[in-house]
């Protein structure tokens, strides 16, 4: 498989011969506000420009979208993207969103696992910050506060889990313990809400995950984009963990 780092936690993925378009943020560089309800809301993001044209990002086989933030997708990925591209999502309201934009083939993922081009994926939970503290947040400014991990599996390949967003939690554990995964990618700037909380995983969390999954290839992603980001890149690679890397944007990894 290759893993082509574009720009916070979107990415390209080719798994199986198959060219997977993670959490397609195309925005050019300070084209959004900082979010009033995070750390940093003085902030403008994205914090840079993307390491590619539009036009390359999104020739691509199918898209997987996480969740429904706004770090994660925008109307230029939306009006960039082939309508009749597969693209697959979290649940049903997801679905309907990418519907509503003239998307045709739009397809819920699940934990039983979805079929697509000799590959198959699996959806994955997690918390997108502790759920006690940050549901009713999200739920009190109207953001969604689920967000998917996607497992891929294929004969001849390795076994890849997207964490997404999420921290360090009993969902992740339980999708290591359940496939055992060669290759993880985990979004890791430790984005905050105002009050600190954070909504994804920083330093701590990526060393708990290192150490547990201590055969894997561990993968750092979402790194020094959004304006709420309180880890970088430069903190991760101080952790010195023998089995994390931290690609630069427009880095390829090859597994």
């Amino acid at each position: 498989m290759n893993i082509l780092q574009i720009r916070n936690a979107t990415l390209i993925v080719t798994f199986n011969g198959t060219r997977f378009l993670i959490d397609p943020w195309l925005l050019p560089k300070e084209a959004m506000p900082g979010f009033d309800s995070a750390v940093n809301p003085h902030i403008r993001q994205p914090r840079c420009e993307l390491p590619f044209s539009i036009e390359e990002i999104v020739n691509v086989d199918a898209v997987i979208l996480t969740h429904w933030h706004p770090d994660h997708i925008d109307e230029l990925a939306l009006g960039a993207l082939r309508k009749d591209i597969p693209f697959f999502v979290q649940n049903e309201t997801d679905r309907m969103t990418i519907a509503g934009f003239g998307f045709t083939d739009v397809r819920p993922l699940n934990e039983t696992g979805v079929s697509f081009n000799g590959s198959s994926l699996f959806k994955t939970g997690g918390q997108h910050g502790r759920r006690d503290i940050i549901q009713p947040i999200c739920e009190s400014i109207g953001m969604p506060y689920d967000a998917m991990g996607v497992v891929f599996t294929a004969p001849g390949e390795k076994t890849l889990y997207i964490a997404g967003d999420t921290i360090w939690c009993p969902e992740v554990k339980a999708a290591l313990d359940a496939y055992h995964p060669a290759v993880i990618v985990v979004n890791a700037c430790a984005a905050s809400v105002a009050s600190g909380e954070k909504l994804i995983m920083g330093a701590e969390d990526v060393k708990t995950i290192a150490e547990y999954a201590k055969d894997s290839f561990i993968i750092a992603s979402h790194m020094d984009t959004v304006s709420h980001l309180t880890v970088t890149r430069d903190d991760i690679r101080a952790l010195n963990l023998r089995n994390v890397t931290v690609p630069e944007d427009g880095e390829l990894i090859t597994q």
